[in-house]
């Protein structure tokens, strides 16, 4: 049983109030009563606030369910449904033009284009690896993966490989920083004379490009080179392999890369009770006061990782300078759906942990606020708040951040917020949605996945679905990329907010992302998300090839590329006639994507994972990515495409292959022959009881499931 203390009226678990009083408080000059006091009128005062919010949610649901069933088939006339979804308050009227003022916002959020991570923040060696990816190394990014075609795994691959990795990398250099009448590939110095790069005599094409150098100028040891607001930085080092083979001593070449990264307490992570929200505000505490480590043993040697230094070198006008060695971290707070027992109000409910972590992660991050450099240099607090429904839920997020900006003594607006455009309420209303934080908002964004899933359950009366790789061709997800960048620029985000784009998710195939992903910069999104350090360092490639800012700027000169029509093109299946054999492939893929996801979130506690597909291609899999599966077989269930026992069969069919596929941890429990766990059951409800799921969303039935499972095994 949890042991708890009273707190201002709150039942606090004892563990969590150990932690911000021994370690969170101290050093915020907040005292601990200040604290409670504050914490607890946010809980009971936000807390019926956020009920009635959740209440309304399934209110215009049920709206929407009615209107499908009477309509049938005539459900397919938008001017009508657009007309209804006004009628019930679900599309909210469009006001005047305006121009978000978010002020005190961060460089590496207002003016530089480039690579954004998403990292489980109860991990802390990934969110080490995370915020150290400011920089990484190109040489290593091209030999360790299949940037170039092939990979040291593959059979083709050979000791030429280093080469093609060298010479591929001088190729990047001429075509982003072109010297007059040379090669990178045929240098053999580089002199920095008077302020100036030399390259064998010759000067860069763009001077202004160099921006700075480490070293004996006549012999630097690095150099640093600026394109589109991203640093290049050229190693020298005559004493390496590498260096020492090279004319020009040329010894690597690192990339800024991910300029920013969302440290996550949501889709990514496992947080059930109060020892996980420690985990998670522990590691979010240690970036914050800069003295977050992870030991971990690598080929026999122990090895400590701490975050990074700031970068030290000489300008071209001969004074110290310095770059920031870290990305510029965002904290993804959860939404305001889940409740968590780390908490109990005066009644004895659960308090709702999005107030929570409003409250808490802000309290930790007033550690950086303290310091003459770290996270933020302009005295920010940066929050992503994901899954919130339309205007009147982001205005109440505004409200809840002015509250803790109250109390614990921070100036108004210092909480940035990030709205992810995932729902589809926010999408039909994404710029009175913006209207609302206009203030604070500092990124916007798409997210495929979680919003297909918002999409299938919010029309789940509407039909059959198509098959999830048709969904993706159908008109509503152009109108929808489109309009989140239309919108972010005019309302101004350009140059004062980030607009971005979602994740790739296939962490291996590098050569495929390097082709597609560039698709991102080119629609007008100074941000999007990798699923690696490696994957920033080669989508920071693209960056440097697209100007961001000069696309956004012919972007809003053109004008709005959609409307709310046809945003609201649901795509439903308009044929309908698959075979079995197409029926049983969809159903089974989805089912081997739920379970083998769910197993791992269920039995091991661990939200984002790499978790290989049906073909054992490895992909990057979260909440998302499961409540669009799940969704999907519950629409097909609802309507008759396909029956339980089917499903059914096909869950178990799948439930072996994902024990084969995770045969060789030995810390793995099968779920075949009994399909009696606690994990298989999870998976299972969120397909047959996935309709009564609030929003479609994973989160009620994953968290009851684990806590279940903790429970069995304390006992």
């Amino acid at each position: 049983m949890t042991q708890r203390v009273d707190r201002a009226g709150l039942q606090v678990a004892a563990q969590l109030a150990d932690f911000i009083e021994g370690d969170a408080l101290p050093g915020t000059g907040i005292a601990a009563d200040a604290f409670w006091t504050g914490f607890s009128a946010l809980i009971h005062d936000f807390g019926p606030k956020n009920k009635a919010l959740l209440e309304k949610r399934e209110t215009i649901q049920s709206q929407i369910d009615d209107w499908h069933k009477e309509r049938g088939d005539q459900a397919h006339d938008y001017t009508a449904y657009e007309a209804f979804l006004r009628d019930i308050g679900y599309a909210v009227p469009q006001g005047d033009d305006f121009t978000i003022d978010t002020a005190n916002v961060d460089p590496e959020i207002a003016s530089i284009a480039g690579p954004q991570l998403v990292v489980p923040i109860t991990n802390a060696r990934f969110a080490l690896n995370a915020a150290n990816a400011r920089w990484g190394s190109l040489y290593d990014a091209f030999y360790g993966t299949d940037a170039m075609g092939r990979s040291p795994q593959d059979k083709g691959y050979d000791r030429g490989h280093g080469s093609r990795v060298v010479a591929r990398t001088r190729v990047f250099l001429d075509d982003t920083f072109p010297i007059t009448g040379a090669s990178h590939g045929d240098v053999r110095r580089y002199v920095v004379e008077r302020g100036a790069l030399m390259i064998d005599d010759a000067p860069l094409m763009i001077p202004d490009q160099f921006v700075g150098y480490t070293g004996n100028p006549k012999a630097p040891d690095t150099i640093l080179l600026c394109n589109n607001g991203l640093h290049v930085e050229m190693v020298f080092d005559r004493a390496s392999v590498i260096g020492s083979r090279d004319r020009a001593l040329l010894a690597d070449v690192r990339m800024e890369s991910a300029v920013s990264a969302i440290m996550d307490c949501e889709d990514s992570v496992a947080c059930v009770d109060a020892e996980d929200k420690v985990l998670a505000y522990g590691n979010w505490l240690g970036l914050m006061r800069g003295d977050l480590e992870a030991v971990l043993t690598k080929n026999g040697k122990t090895i400590t990782r701490k975050l990074n230094p700031d970068i030290a070198y000489t300008a071209p006008n001969g004074e110290a300078a310095t770059l920031k060695g870290r990305a510029l971290l965002w904290i993804r707070n959860v939404g305001h759906l889940m409740t968590n027992p780390a908490v109990l109000d005066r009644d004895g409910n659960e308090a709702y942990e999005g107030l929570m972590d409003a409250m808490i992660t802000t309290l930790i991050a007033k550690h950086d606020l303290a310091q003459d450099s770290g996270n933020s240099v302009h005295g920010s607090v940066y929050i992503v708040k994901p899954k919130m429904h339309g205007p009147e839920e982001v205005a109440f997020t505004n409200d809840i951040f002015a509250h803790v900006e109250q109390h614990l003594g921070l100036p108004q607006h210092t909480i940035k917020v990030g709205i992810m455009d995932e729902e589809r309420r926010t999408s039909a209303n994404l710029k009175e949605c913006i209207r609302a934080a206009k203030s604070r908002v500092a990124f916007i964004n798409t997210g495929f996945l979680d919003r297909t899933g918002d999409e299938i359950h919010t029309s789940m009366e509407a039909g059959p679905f198509s098959r999830k790789d048709f969904i993706k061709r159908k008109g509503w997800i152009t109108a929808y990329e489109n309009q989140n960048v239309d919108i972010g620029l005019d309302c101004g985000l350009s140059g004062k907010a980030q607009i971005g784009k979602g994740m790739w998710a296939m962490p291996d195939a590098m050569a495929a992302m390097i082709e597609q992903k560039i698709e991102h910069p080119r629609a007008g999104a100074n941000c999007a998300w990798v699923p690696s350090p490696t994957a920033a360092t080669l989508h920071a490639l693209h960056y440097h090839k697209v100007d961001v800012f000069a696309v956004q700027a012919s972007l809003k000169a053109g004008g709005p590329r959609s409307s709310l029509q046809s945003l609201l093109d649901i795509p439903v299946a308009r044929f309908s006639g698959w075979s079995a054999a197409q029926i049983a492939r969809e159903v089974e893929n989805n089912a081997q994507g739920i379970l083998g996801y769910v197993v791992r979130w269920i039995d091991s506690g661990v939200g984002c994972s790499k978790v290989p597909d049906m073909n054992n291609v490895g992909l990057m899999e979260d909440r998302a990515t499961c409540r669009i599966s799940a969704q999907h077989i519950a629409n097909w269930l609802h309507h008759d495409v396909v029956d339980e026992a089917t499903v059914l069969e096909a869950m178990r069919k799948m439930a072996a292959v994902v024990d084969g596929q995770n045969a060789g941890d030995d810390s793995y429990r099968p779920m075949a022959p009994d399909f009696d766990g606690i994990a298989f059951q999870a998976a299972s409800d969120l397909v047959f009881r996935g309709r009564e799921q609030p929003s479609g969303y994973t989160e009620p039935v994953l968290h009851r499931r684990r806590l279940e499972l903790k429970a069995q095994r304390n006992s």
